[in-house]
């Protein structure tokens, strides 16, 4: 677990800089024009996500370091590549960017709740010694600052970074299949066996939060570009950030388990959801 302990919050760091790139303050605007459709996103991501992961290990057996890993990667925000995906799927894009940046700004605050009372719950013993303001504020160096940064280099070279938006956008994918591809090399001997046992806890959680976002933006907000925007944000998680979570919290590769599967799983199954409703108008 070295290597991924030791690339992964450089990697976190830099995706999260891309992410900035691509952001402006008319992004945060938007969210205060048009609220209701960012707080059903924020919702179903913040608070349904979390409380469907927690019904689904109190449902299915599972050993606490793997149920804890399942909550770890719930509390994570969605990924940049969810961005990428809502433009393949003909999505709401400004929406979908809105969404990561400020619940991955937020993220400070609400994964370390999420993580530190679902350990307590489960009896879950953090192995570092670390307090909840600790990792709050090392997800602040390595989350906030860098999309700060993003968003003053922005600013200053407008053109020249949009017209290499496509180019960030691949290279916040490579970093982020960089940390996971490390896991599996060092880990490959214990790893097989744990996602046998993860892999179904895992896609169970994710097909219900692509199905959830979907059905609940359908419900509530009367876009169809929005509802795919939902759902994407809702089944994609920042797999990166889950694994820098859990690296400072534990020494075990157990708790990761549910990130590793999650990542591979989250990737076949939101090609196929954007492969069916991208026709859809």
């Amino acid at each position: 677990m070295e290597i991924a302990k030791s690339i992964a919050p450089v990697c976190l760091a830099i995706i999260m800089f891309g992410l900035g790139l691509g952001l402006t303050i008319a992004d945060f605007i938007r969210v205060i024009k048009i609220p209701k459709n960012f707080f059903v996103g924020f919702l179903c991501q913040v608070i349904v996500l979390p409380i469907i992961a927690f019904l689904l290990i109190q449902i299915i057996s599972l050993p606490i370091e793997l149920a804890m890993g399942v909550m770890i990667i719930a509390a994570a925000p969605g990924g940049v590549t969810s961005n990428i995906l809502t433009k393949f799927a003909n999505g709401d894009v400004a929406l979908s960017v809105s969404l990561t940046a400020i619940v991955s700004l937020l993220s400070i605050f609400t994964v370390p709740l999420i993580v530190f009372n679902s350990a307590e719950f489960l009896g879950v013993e953090i192995t570092n010694q670390i307090s909840m303001l600790n990792i709050a504020i090392k997800m602040f160096f390595v989350v906030t600052v860098p999309v700060i940064l993003g968003m003053t280099v922005r600013s200053l070279m407008t053109d020249f970074i949009v017209s290499k938006t496509l180019l960030i956008q691949r290279i916040s994918v490579i970093l982020f299949l960089i940390v996971f591809i490390a896991i599996w090399v060092e880990e490959w001997d214990r790893i097989v066996s744990f996602i046998t046992r993860a892999g179904l806890v895992t896609f169970i959680l994710n097909m219900t939060m692509i199905f959830v976002g979907y059905f609940v933006a359908k419900f509530f907000i009367s876009g169809v570009a929005q509802r795919k925007c939902i759902s994407l944000e809702c089944g994609l998680q920042n797999g990166t950030l889950a694994v820098v979570v859990t690296t400072q919290l534990f020494n075990d590769i157990v708790f990761m388990v549910p990130t590793a599967a999650y990542a591979l799983i989250m990737f076949t199954t939101s090609i196929f959801f954007v492969l069916i409703v991208r026709k859809i108008n």
